[in-house]
């Protein structure tokens, strides 16, 4: 199963219309196209400071609304200060924009902010009604980011049979790492079937039904044969 997952976002006024426009969740995938330029990051949990160090490796200018949200202990406090990062108290009201551009924010209490892009930490949630229905159920991720599908390392599910790759089971996982979960996750599958196949066949083989039992059995039944037709007056018999 590579059935993915859904990004869940805060339900805030203009931020679903932005998602993948001026309002971004990835460093890595996204950071490039807004190097430079004013980035607010819009708290949703215990990760958003992270988040928003994360961010500073592009701009110089990055804005961490706390959204009455995020709670920074004083060893975050000192690496904001340390980075530079700007912290908003209040939680926003709206993801403003102008003909589909993303302009800022808003706040509550009334305060706008001028932001040319937008980070969100989602909530990533496996799409796993499919494996549910086959007697799994998703775990809370340790970072405590979404939920997923566990598996071991090569892709094997708790259910016998069952198996998952890439971000059904690996929140975090950009594309050449689903894929490369899913071309391992394919070689244990076909690892599992060939030892399956070559049970079959050694039961087959040394089974209640394997040739040699067989033999055997017909060598008793020609037996019995033989010895009824020649107590019948017949002296020999071939098959």
């Amino acid at each position: 199963m590579t059935t993915g997952l859904t990004d869940g976002l805060p339900p805030i006024d203009g931020l679903q219309e932005q998602w993948g426009r001026g309002v971004v969740h990835c460093p890595y995938c996204h950071g490039w196209e807004i190097r430079g330029k004013r980035i607010g990051v819009l708290g949703t949990g215990p990760m958003s400071v992270h988040q928003a160090l994360l961010f500073r490796q592009w701009s110089p200018d990055i804005t961490l609304f706390r959204n009455d949200t995020v709670e920074p202990t004083e060893e975050e406090w000192d690496k904001l200060s340390a980075r530079s990062v700007t912290v908003v108290d209040g939680a926003v009201a709206s993801v403003d924009s102008i003909n589909g551009v993303l302009t800022g924010l808003t706040l509550r209490q009334g305060s706008s902010f001028d932001m040319q892009a937008l980070a969100v930490g989602t909530r990533m949630e496996a799409r796993s009604a499919l494996l549910e229905s086959l007697g799994l159920s998703t775990q809370v991720h340790p970072m405590g980011v979404g939920r997923l599908i566990e598996t071991d390392a090569t892709g094997a599910t708790a259910v016998q049979g069952v198996y998952a790759a890439g971000n059904v089971s690996n929140l975090m996982a950009q594309v050449i790492t689903a894929a490369a979960e899913g071309v391992m996750t394919g070689a244990r599958i076909n690892a599992d079937l060939i030892e399956e196949e070559t049970r079959w066949a050694v039961e087959g083989r040394f089974g209640p039904f394997s040739a040699a039992s067989e033999a055997a059995v017909s060598t008793i039944v020609q037996g019995h044969a033989h010895h009824r037709r020649s107590a019948s007056g017949v002296s020999s018999w071939a098959p």
